[in-house]
């Protein structure tokens, strides 16, 4: 059985554990313990952890004002397909609407397979960053921005 918890920087060590495992290389994606700190510092950051016996899973985002922001979400390799990932995204959401969020922003990588488990979440894309992402071997990518109306 799976269970989500909230935590601040004392959750990183677990999120470290999986994001090494859970993030491709190759695209650049995965954030060093340095960059998550920094993010954990700042006010209306959440941590969540999804843990099993050990974490499977983590969800990183921040609520400023009336909008939240999922800055990261991972599901470690051998974890997927069990519902994970949709549990630590509905959570996030619980969590930005508890926050007092009337809105709910993520970017994602423009070939990344997560784009359709977004939208089935009903995210729609709202923006583009041209060549935002760099590969490891030097091919850019675009950042999609979607949103969601958690009125």
């Amino acid at each position: 059985m799976t269970v989500i918890t909230s935590h601040g920087i004392e959750g990183l060590a677990d999120a470290m554990t999986v994001m090494v495992s859970a993030f491709d290389p190759q695209f650049g994606e995965a954030w060093t313990a340095a960059q998550c700190t920094g993010v954990l510092a700042m006010p209306g950051a959440h941590l969540l952890i999804a843990r099993n016996a050990a974490p499977v899973g983590f969800a990183l985002l921040r609520t400023v004002i009336d909008e939240a922001e999922l800055m990261l979400l991972a599901v470690a390799p051998e974890a997927r397909g069990q519902g994970i990932g949709r549990a630590l995204l509905q959570h996030s959401i619980d969590t930005a609407t508890t926050s007092n969020a009337t809105s709910y922003f993520l970017e994602v990588r423009s070939d990344n397979p997560a784009i359709d488990f977004y939208e089935r979440f009903g995210l729609r894309q709202v923006g583009v960053r041209r060549d935002y992402y760099r590969a490891g071997n030097g091919v850019r990518r675009d950042a999609l921005t979607y949103r969601l109306s958690l009125r």
